[in-house]
């Protein structure tokens, strides 16, 4: 892939650039290998690849420069505000957008934030695509609500440009932080989901739901995760962690029992109502804290099935599962690293399996599935 920016030192959030993508999969799978150097190599199954541009779903663009000439994309490690509107990780259709925002900023007078001197109101674009439906999500992180009725007034006007803007929100973030958004979301159209769909399995997008940002190589995980547990004839399962539900709603069928745990109240709002269109009866999702929500119970079903964030499942939560000893546990993680961690902490489990998935190319980052069983008496 080939990127201006990059060359120009402008921009080097894609680290790996200069490798080929077969360097780059080698390099990450041999890293996985390392992370857990007892597995002998048929555990480990040949890793999962998507698109190498032009693969996201989802845009997080700093808004600088001025009202008139507002610049969306990064401020890099030198203080440079870098326009990304033309970044080719991004679809196409994603330019068209962004060019029009900014002269969206300009009519609605949504001044851009300056850092340095703590003034203006618009901090950041965050622009989500469902490509199942081609619509998109857009959101406005505001510093206040002073802006807000200035905005609403310029809306229709972006709406007649971009009819496939269907749902529009603005976020209120007030602090000087880098922080991306704050807690106060403020709906300004009728639509409040956007709805994608992986493998036939409807899945919801709402603001500050967690949803992976890369569709191809996400739908081909979740159906990964479907084959080996429709493998296991399992009839109830824990999907702790959830976010939006896509993993236990693909391994769920209409007789598995599903209990979905997330700490996130508008991501259950998400399952939940994927689980209505499925059909499913003997599915429940709830907004609480998974690793409370785990040692806390004495019941535990035949599969524990894991997506915790970047900090992994934690010392708690592995003693309780190595105690309660369900028959199996599947682990997806986005940092290998803690993953490792967690499972030198549960004890009586082989590894049956393991599967990368490149969810994010041109950096060292990606997706791992294990699939762990207990072991035999």
């Amino acid at each position: 892939m080939y990127c201006e920016k990059y060359m120009a030192r402008e921009c080097r959030s894609c680290q790996w650039l200069e490798l080929s993508p077969e360097q780059q999969i080698a390099q990450k799978q041999d890293n996985l290998q390392n992370l857990l150097p007892y597995l002998g190599p048929s555990i480990f199954l040949p890793p999962v690849v998507g698109l190498q541009e032009r693969f996201r779903n989802k845009a997080k663009m700093v808004v600088s420069g001025s009202v008139e000439k507002p610049i969306l994309g990064i401020v890099n490690r030198e203080g440079k505000a870098v326009s990304l509107i033309d970044c080719p990780l991004y679809p196409k259709e994603f330019t068209a957008i962004f060019s029009l925002l900014t002269s969206f900023i300009l009519r609605a007078g949504l001044t851009p934030y300056n850092i340095e001197r703590k003034r203006g109101e618009l901090k950041y674009l965050l622009l989500t695509q469902s490509w199942h439906t081609g619509q998109f999500m857009l959101r406005f992180v505001l510093r206040s609500e002073k802006k807000l009725a200035q905005l609403k007034n310029a809306l229709p006007w972006l709406q007649e440009q971009l009819p496939e803007l269907s749902v529009i929100t603005v976020n209120v973030q007030p602090v000087h932080m880098a922080i991306l958004e704050g807690e106060q979301e403020i709906m300004l159209t009728e639509q409040h989901v956007l709805r994608e769909e992986f493998n036939q399995v409807p899945l919801f997008i709402r603001p500050q739901s967690f949803f992976q940002t890369n569709p191809v190589v996400a739908a081909k995980l979740y159906q990964t995760a479907r084959e080996w547990v429709r493998e296991l004839k399992i009839t109830s399962l824990w999907d702790l962690f959830c976010g939006v539900g896509g993993f236990g709603l693909h391994c769920a069928d209409k007789e598995t029992k599903l209990t979905g745990i997330e700490i996130s109240a508008p991501a259950i709002a998400c399952a939940r109502q994927s689980a209505a269109e499925l059909g499913l009866q003997h599915v429940e999702f709830q907004a609480l804290d998974s690793t409370n929500f785990a040692t806390n119970r004495q019941d535990i079903p035949k599969l524990v099935l894991v997506n915790p964030p970047r900090r992994g499942i934690g010392k708690a939560l592995c003693d309780y599962l190595s105690h309660m000893q369900p028959e199996y546990i599947l682990y997806s993680s986005c940092n290998p690293q803690t993953m490792a961690q967690d499972l030198e902490h549960l004890t009586g489990y082989q590894v049956c399996k393991v599967q990368l998935f490149d969810m994010f190319p041109h950096t060292a980052h990606y997706e791992v599935l294990t699939l762990l069983k207990k072991f035999s008496r």
